[in-house]
């Protein structure tokens, strides 16, 4: 299997990402071979005994700041590595508050422009933050897109670089036993999916909707629809609307939903 997507993660924490590398549809990606995944850790690329990436800031006010000097020298290392090996350099992302919000629509779209690219494999670097920030130099000089997770503080910038990972590595071809199955996910037609359900028939006195047994593929279909819109009018009505601007729905669509 050909490497797709080369992922560079700069972290303080490079354990984060161990059992996320070895684990489900991600893991056999990498065993597989479908990406890469390395991580660097700024603390090997500082010039003091105390391996220091933190400092106060100026202006005064509590926490620490992460250094420009160790960030930029960890990319730089990357930047050789990359070149050393033939491999194209990709674009560098920043977890932060003030990013694009990480939506589906982002990941297709990175994925579009990364598998469109004339080189093979395609690289990412990601950055972690810890502690109160980054220093803004850093940002400025080497950082090509910020992207948020959503308005939350996290201790640090690996559980969205995670949520990053997965979401690209899952849509590389290749990964998925059924490629289908994620044309098919949350999203990916700007609706929510619908519900989804197994054996037994019958649990706890709950039978599975009969429709789902008829056989009828139709049916089936147009039931899946239905709940799908009934699921995002109920849950994420914002996420109707965009579809509505995007002319994602039908007349058939725009029916069922005035029923609702």
């Amino acid at each position: 299997m050909t490497t797709l997507l080369r992922f560079d993660v700069v972290t303080l924490f490079p354990e984060y990402f161990e059992t996320w590398s070895r684990a489900g549809v991600c893991g056999r990606a990498v065993d597989r071979e479908i990406i890469s995944l390395r991580c660097w850790n700024p603390r090997d690329f500082t010039s003091d005994a105390h391996q220091t990436v933190d400092d106060r800031p100026y202006g005064g006010g509590p926490g620490m700041v992460m250094m420009a000097a160790p960030l930029a020298a960890t990319v730089d290392a990357i930047v050789r590595d990359c070149l050393g090996a033939g491999q194209a350099v990709g674009p560098t992302v920043l977890m932060s508050p003030a990013g694009e919000p990480l939506t589906q629509s982002w990941v297709e779209q990175v994925r579009t422009e990364l598998l469109d690219a004339d080189y093979a494999p395609l690289q990412m670097t990601l950055i972690c933050g810890r502690y109160e920030g980054i220093d803004q130099r850093f940002c400025d000089q080497y950082v090509d897109e910020l992207v948020s997770v959503g308005d939350v503080v996290l201790s640090g910038g690996e559980i969205a670089a995670m949520a990053i990972l997965d979401a690209l590595t899952r849509r590389l071809p290749g990964v998925l036993g059924d490629e289908a199955s994620s044309q098919e996910d949350s999203f990916m037609n700007g609706l929510l999916d619908h519900p989804h359900y197994t054996r037994p028939e019958n649990f706890e006195g709950a039978e599975v909707p009969e429709v789902l047994l008829s056989g009828h593929h139709g049916n089936i279909a147009g039931w899946r629809r239905e709940q799908s819109l009934l699921m995002t009018a109920l849950h994420r009505p914002d996420l109707i609307e965009a579809a509505r601007e995007k002319g994602l729905l039908s007349t058939e669509d725009e029916s069922l939903l005035s029923d609702i």
